[in-house]
């Protein structure tokens, strides 16, 4: 069951936050305690790497989050990718693929116990969604074509609701598929009533602060509790619709603890000494609980290479705000010559990284596509690699007017030394080693980099909104439909951070690239495209054109790896998920310990 994690919009991948152990006893109560204290009851704990930004499912643009846990939509994804019914029982779609009519389910509740109906889908797309004046995310998603106009929706009947195309738009039923459902009679004041400052008063509701008896959802499960930087706590949904086979209601697990624990160290000594159920690791962590599984009585699950991707990119704005360049134009001019793109992808030394920080549980990354997407463009196919080659960087560099003083280093055609800073999120023993290789690895060809960890709330500020950073270190989440991701390649997407526009403010100046141009000209017409081969072929160009002019320079992709007691039933790992081990668990059970 996948929908609810805003799957298709901005997902930075927070590594883990905090470089030190943070103690357990340092909380309120051990997690171990609480698990104590809840022994009579069915449930599961697992880690959340930090507390939720809000708890309200239009406003949120990031991962970790609530939502897996709270809402679903019309349609569903599986943890392979596909699509399933959700709310919706059923959908027709007209002969030229411009209508599309969803029948919902008989007699489907709001975990108020309030029906839910076509008007909450009417209210959730037409009033919320598309609603200029609540800056979402998911609306970027809807909006088709070079016009970018919306789908029209109207009700047939309390089941029954019609969205009308203006134009071909073959991602639909998958952006249909990202959008949870929102109650109507809990949020339809907030929509039509103002703040003193004139924006609706929905774009500040259901924050962390707000009681969780007020938060109404349709997923499998409710807010209980939540302990600002401790815990969340769920509670399974009395009206949640699914059910198993043999007609009994799920989830099965009656309350779900999602521990706020920053430091992934931290984690694993918490997941270790039996204080969490399941935990997603990485490969250090991999090595150090393999060979104790049995002992230990859990299991580790591989789901293969991650469909995330992990890159740094170089801030290619050229704009300027309030007359002031947003960066300085010695280093912009760097940034923007594409040989010093390339030159710095060859100079990084990616298996490197692959052995030593990733200990071989990694493979090179070299396409924005998901690996498991039917579109993905590997290079033995014809898309681009950057082997790691020094020498090759250097002949680049040459060839772009930088040159080599006595003492090696890089001096660009003016005499000024290249150096610039890579920004990475805190927290994360690898984002940390990742940076230090970089650094090394890019002052063997003469150039100085600075690393600099900030927190992540910062990092996400600074790529979003100042526009202050010269390079980034950053994860993105992944689906199997390219389009999921064109919020990060549309020029005027939201995520798009390269050369991005400001979340608030205006800029001017800001240049657009013919290659980039091109390449949010070819997420269009892959959207109105039908013909399968057709869209493969447009994808193709469009990951080679990435790779050629590299405003993301990919790096490595990680395997999936989680762990799980041996008391947990039904676990499916997906690396299609933020949620990972746990985007199934309506269907997870706990059996008793033998």
């Amino acid at each position: 069951m996948l929908v609810a994690s805003n799957r298709g919009f901005l997902r930075f991948w927070v590594f883990a936050v905090l470089t030190c152990l943070i103690a357990i006893a340092a909380a309120a109560c051990s997690p171990q305690d609480f698990k104590t204290q809840a022994a009579q009851t069915t449930q599961i704990v697992a880690r959340m790497g930090s507390g939720p930004k809000t708890f309200n499912y239009a406003m949120n643009d990031s991962s970790p989050n609530i939502f897996g846990y709270t809402y679903t939509g019309l349609i569903e994804t599986t943890g392979a990718g596909e699509l399933e019914p959700g709310l919706a029982e059923s959908w027709t779609i007209s002969a030229d693929k411009l209508k599309f009519v969803f029948t919902l389910r008989d007699a489907l509740k709001w975990s108020d116990a309030k029906p839910l109906t076509a008007d909450d889908v009417i209210f959730t797309f037409q009033d919320v969604y598309f609603n200029p004046k609540i800056p979402t995310n998911v609306r970027s998603i809807f909006a088709i074509g070079e016009s970018r106009a919306l789908p029209l929706i109207k009700k047939i009947s309390d089941r029954q609701v019609e969205f009308t195309l203006p134009e071909a738009f073959s991602p639909f039923l998958r952006s249909i598929a990202s959008s949870a459902i929102l109650p109507a009679h809990a949020l339809r004041s907030a929509v039509s009533e103002n703040d003193p400052k004139g924006n609706p008063k929905f774009i500040s509701t259901w924050g962390t602060g707000t009681n969780p008896n007020e938060i109404v959802v349709n997923g499998p499960y409710r807010i209980a509790a939540y302990n600002p930087n401790q815990r969340i706590i769920y509670e399974r949904n009395p009206y949640y619709w699914r059910k198993d086979p043999q007609g009994r209601p799920l989830p099965y697990i009656e309350r779900v603890v999602s521990q706020i624990v920053e430091s992934a160290d931290t984690a694993l000594i918490q997941f270790r000494s039996g204080s969490l159920d399941v935990l997603d690791i990485g490969p250090t962590s991999f090595q150090l609980l393999k060979a104790g599984e049995k002992r230990g009585n859990f299991t580790i699950y591989n789901g293969g290479p991650s469909a995330g991707t992990s890159f740094i990119a170089f801030n290619l704005n050229q704009g300027k705000r309030n007359g002031k360049p947003l960066i300085s134009p010695i280093k912009s001019s760097w940034f923007n010559t594409v040989e010093f793109r390339q030159a710095i992808a060859y100079g990084i030394n990616r298996s490197a990284m692959i052995n030593n920080i990733y200990r071989g549980l990694a493979e090179p990354l070299d396409s924005p596509v998901a690996i498991q997407s039917p579109y993905y463009l590997p290079p033995e196919k014809g898309l681009k690699a950057y082997d790691y080659n020094p020498e090759k960087a250097k002949e680049l560099l040459k060839s772009a007017g930088f040159k080599y003083n006595a003492q090696g280093q890089v001096l660009d055609s003016k005499g000024n030394r290249v150096r610039f800073t890579i920004n990475g999120n805190s927290g994360s023993r690898t984002v940390e080693a990742l940076l230090s290789q970089m650094k090394g690895d890019l002052s063997k060809i003469g150039i100085q980099v600075d690393a600099q960890i900030i927190d992540f709330g910062t990092l996400v500020e600074r790529i979003t909104n100042s526009l202050d950073f010269d390079c980034v270190f950053l994860g993105f989440g992944n689906d199997v439909e390219p389009n999921s991701v064109a919020n990060l390649w549309q020029p005027d997407g939201e995520s798009h951070l390269f050369n991005q526009k400001p979340l608030t403010g205006t800029i001017e100046g800001r240049v657009i690239a013919d290659w980039e141009a091109e390449i949010g000209t070819i997420f269009t017409q892959a959207a109105q495209e039908y013909d399968e081969p057709k869209r493969a072929a447009l994808y193709a160009r469009m990951q080679q054109i990435a790779q050629e002019k590299l405003p993301l320079i990919h790096l490595v992709n990680s395997l999936s790896f989680s762990a799980a007691r041996n008391t947990v039933q039904g676990v499916e790992l997906s690396p299609l998920s933020y949620e990972q081990t746990m985007w199934n668990v309506a269907k997870m059970q706990v059996i008793e310990d033998k």
